[in-house]
Formats: C-alpha cells, structure tokens, sequence
C-alpha cells in the first residue's frame, strides 16, 4: 500500500508542477510559461512574454502571433539615451536550433494592441496561437500576473515610446 501512495503522490507532483508551469510543444519547440502583467484601465497595449526553447538541429522562427485583439506584433525593446522604443520586427524572431530565446520586459516581446478600456486583470487568461515557420501553428493561454516591482522598476510597456510603428 505505501508503494501506491508514493507511486501516487509522485503522479500528482509531476502533474502540479506541469499544470504551473503550462507549457506547449509543437514540432521541436519547447513554449514555456507564456504570460502577461495586469494593465491599468486606461492602457491601450499589453506585453506578452514566454521563454521558447528549440530542441532541434535546425532553426526556427517565430513569425506571428494571432489573438482577439486589433493588432498584435513582435518587438524588441532598444534604447535611445534614457528613452525605451519599442520597434516591430516584421521577420519574426529566430529560435537557434539548441538554444533558447526569451521575452521579456525591456527586451523581445509580444506587444498586444488596442486593448480599448479592457485591461489585463490578474488571472485572465489571454488565448493566443504562436505561429512558427517551420514548426506551424501553437495555440498557447498568456497567464495575467500581478505586476511585482523588484526594486529595480521594471519596465512598463504604458511608459514607453511606441513611434517605432
């Protein structure tokens, strides 16, 4: 009987660290923890963030990302003195085959546009499909999470300049 319980406590485990972390595959891509800040009631934009992991021999791209929102782009964050633009990149965003890329705030993002008076609210869940061009379509939930400051300011996608668009 102790073999089951630890046979079961061990399932259980590996099922609630699996379920928090909600992480995607398709093909050779590794989609983990795709989420976004709660936005104040007036924001217009929203970033999106996820680390992709790509387990092949050969590059992908990450050329797209299709949601209910009036415009979605990819972005990179590049600074001007002491001014963040953000600026669209139209060809996606290379995954080397064997590494790693992260987006996150002040560097490569998913930048949601046109939120129109409906902020991000903590645990609201934001559908979206990820589109790759050799991998194809993943369709992935952005996770909405407080805003924790970390004594450093992170960055806030309301504050910065968005005329790289």
């Amino acid at each position: 009987m102790k073999l089951m319980s630890y046979a079961a406590v061990a399932a259980l485990f590996t099922f609630a660290t699996t379920a928090t972390a909600h992480e995607y595959k398709v093909g050779d891509l590794v989609v983990d923890h795709p989420m976004a800040f709660e936005t104040a009631q007036t924001a217009q934009t929203a970033g999106g963030f996820m680390t992709i992991t790509n387990t092949g021999s050969a590059d992908d791209r990450l050329i797209a990302v299709e949601a209910d929102f009036p415009r979605i782009e990819i972005h990179t964050t590049e600074m001007d003195g002491d001014v963040a633009r953000m600026m669209h990149l139209e060809d996606g965003i290379v995954v080397p085959a064997g590494e790693s890329v992260t987006l996150q705030p002040g560097g490569l993002h998913v930048m949601f546009m046109g939120l129109g008076g409906d902020p991000f609210e903590v645990d609201e869940e934001v559908p979206a499909t990820l589109v790759f061009e050799e991998a194809g379509r993943l369709d992935v939930i952005f996770h909405v999470e407080e805003r924790k400051m970390d004594g450093h300011g992170e960055m806030d996608h309301g504050e910065m300049d968005h005329s790289g668009h």
